[in-house]
């Protein structure tokens, strides 16, 4: 019976290859329980079951893409998404008109873009996290002939939930390929500017400026083996989300550098990123700083640190301190650097083993700007940063990765993560901590099927204590598989805490469609995607996930 509806799911929407027409369905529903250890508080227990669902459509004539987004929160969405975020309702639609052989591309309604390495603007979309960030109103995009010159245009008002922020944003992007000027063999380079202006009503106080503008220049060099990339950014004078703020003197203005170097071969390679963030948030409207759902987030500023897979790895996650504050802390942005080294060891020698092995090292340290805060008569303030000065270590990890194989069907890992993390600064709570973790990873492939077995412990001298984990995953066949994990917090100092966060699940796979369903605890913490994290609350219950595509 099954493959019967999977059958014809399949021929309803193989009309696809006529009609161009993509459908995409998500939803992920969860029901909380009371479990002993984990109680919702008496706000969430109104409504056990909730669900976050979206339908995407769209179709496709010619040079022409019709697409529309319907997004369901009902009867109220997972646990700690934004409130703006609620019933049932029509989230994005678009037309867009794409001439390749004329290098044009227009999009009206709802559009998603990022200039350079989106410090200046990046509007996009993840589920996962909340984050619904699309600007609605006209974007154009010009190449030339010969892909020398790219020029983007966009106006539009942000998507805030189901409504739109207050202010209007405008930018404007072009970038250029200088290699037809370069006379030198496997030489490339380029250089981009990018504008973008927030107009917002001063209504609250006509102190605050109607206009706030970035300004950005970037250039990007590659020559062999060797790669680099520049962008400097300048943010001009905006409030910031204080009391008592409302003085013309409390308006700063902002500065932005990131630098990315790179060398790579067959088997080394070296990447290099370092940024320096000073008052370098970025909203489509005013009243929305520091919120925790990221609404209304104009520019994209992720922690540029090592993204870990393993859960207790992700326990001390850092996030990028771009904001200038001076309650209840005084700080100011960041500045750190991340480094990352990859070698494969050759096969066939004593370290490289019968199938090679690969060892990447990562080493990420961050710190607060140092300078001098003040706060004057009637309330305002003033600071200075010293430009190139270390202020307090806010994040800093070192991790060793060695993988290999130990048979043609064995993989195997092996991670040392070293981390350090300053609560005080991140969470703006009390303390520090300092942890270990080692992971223990590996996959053994039979004929059809295959098995995981993922082992952790991480030593830490504060805040949750010791935790062991453990992982194991059952891949029946191409279609089936079952999973069980465990993170057992054994060495917290509040014995009420010290307990087991286990999940069991069955996963089920046929073409593009995918659900899971699973019963188990939510560790509270940060969830993380491409160095952009939102707070998870802890929870336990039963979860269902359904994903497809025709």
């Amino acid at each position: 019976m099954q493959n019967k509806l999977m059958n014809g799911i399949a021929l309803l929407f193989s009309v696809n290859a006529f009609c161009q027409l993509s459908v995409n369905l998500e939803s992920n529903s969860q029901y909380y329980i009371d479990d002993g250890k984990i109680k919702l508080s008496e706000t969430e227990v109104s409504q056990r079951f909730r669900s976050n669902s979206y339908l995407n459509v769209n179709y496709k004539l010619n040079n022409f893409t019709i697409g529309a987004q319907l997004e369901s929160y009902e009867p109220k969405a997972l646990l700690n998404y934004s409130p703006a975020l609620y019933k049932t309702n029509l989230g994005t639609y678009f037309v867009n008109y794409n001439n390749e052989k004329a290098g044009v591309d227009v999009t009206l309604g709802h559009f998603y873009e990022q200039f350079g390495s989106g410090l200046a603007l990046r509007v996009w979309e993840d589920k996962q996290l909340g984050i619904a960030n699309s600007l609605l109103g006209g974007k154009v995009k010009y190449t030339d002939p010969d892909q020398i010159i790219t020029l983007k245009a966009l106006l539009g008002k942000q998507r805030l939930g189901f409504k739109l922020s207050d202010g209007v944003v405008g930018g404007l992007d072009a970038e250029v390929k200088l290699d037809s000027l370069m006379k030198v063999k496997d030489f490339s380079t380029s250089v981009g500017f990018s504008y973008v202006n927030k107009y917002e009503n001063n209504k609250e106080s006509v102190q605050y400026p109607k206009n706030v503008s970035i300004y950005s220049s970037r250039i990007k060099m590659e020559y062999s083996k060797f790669a680099l990339e520049f962008e400097y950014l300048y943010k001009t004078k905006d409030n910031i989300k204080e009391i008592s703020a409302l003085d013309p003197n409390n308006l700063f203005s902002g500065k932005a550098y990131l630098l990315n170097l790179s060398y790579a071969t067959d088997r080394f390679g070296v990447i290099t990123s370092l940024r320096r963030l000073e008052n370098f948030n970025f909203y489509s409207q005013r009243d929305q700083i520091g919120n925790t759902y990221h609404n209304a987030v104009l520019n994209y500023v992720p922690a540029l640190t090592k993204q870990y897979d393993y859960s207790l790895a992700n326990i001390y996650v850092y996030q990028a301190q771009p904001r200038l504050s001076f309650l209840p802390q005084k700080k100011a942005g960041e500045i750190g650097s991340q480094f990352d080294i990859f070698y494969k060891i050759r096969k066939g020698t004593l370290l490289g083993g019968k199938y090679g092995t690969d060892v990447s090292l990562n080493v990420s340290n961050w710190y607060g700007l140092k300078g001098t805060y003040r706060t004057y008569i009637n309330d305002v303030r003033d600071y200075k940063t010293d430009f190139f000065a270390l202020g307090e270590r806010y994040y800093s990890d070192q991790s060793l990765d060695i993988r290999t194989r130990l048979k043609d069907n064995w993989k195997i890992a092996a991670v040392f993560i070293n981390q350090f993390y300053n609560t005080f600064r991140t969470e703006e709570t009390s303390g520090e901590v300092k942890a270990q973790t080692v992971v223990l990873d590996n996959i053994y492939k039979f004929s059809k099927s295959s098995i995981k077995l993922e082992l952790q412990h991480q030593w830490a001298d504060g805040y949750h204590g010791n935790w062991a984990a453990g992982l194991f995953e059952y891949n029946i066949n191409r279609n089936w598989s079952c999973f069980v994990n465990d993170l057992y917090n054994y060495g917290n100092t509040d014995k009420d805490k010290q307990m087991h966060y286990y999940t069991g699940g069955l996963v089920f796979r046929k073409n593009s469609t995918r659900i899971q369903a699973s019963y188990g605890r939510q560790r509270g913490g940060l969830l993380c995607v491409g160095g952009v994290c939102r707070f998870v609350p802890e929870s336990a219950g039963f979860s269902l996930g359904i994903s497809a595509n025709y």
